[in-house]
């Protein structure tokens, strides 16, 4: 499922035009990026979105087989919530 069906998806559940979906969509994905660089968003019964730091270590270079240093970075991680676990089962 894309971003579109899923918007459709929404409009045709809740009965809603489906511009006005997709604005709510927006906005909600938004903030919960906007937000997650400086604290956990944490949707209970979905999960948890936060930003953690990753530490600097080494690779190898598939190309030459030599060894590089992969610098520390910040990158999004996404813990499911026990419900989002249990539909997945």
């Amino acid at each position: 499922m894309n971003k579109g069906e899923l918007v459709e998806a929404v409009a045709k559940k809740v009965k809603m035009p489906k511009a006005q979906i997709q604005r709510v969509l927006d906005e909600t994905l938004g903030t919960v990026k906007k937000n997650m660089k400086t604290k956990k968003v944490q949707l209970i019964g979905f999960g948890t979105f936060e930003s953690v730091r990753r530490k600097k270590r080494q690779g190898v270079n598939p190309a030459t087989g030599k060894k590089i240093t992969i610098p520390a970075k910040r990158v999004p991680k996404f813990r499911p919530g026990q419900a989002m676990k249990d539909a997945v089962k």
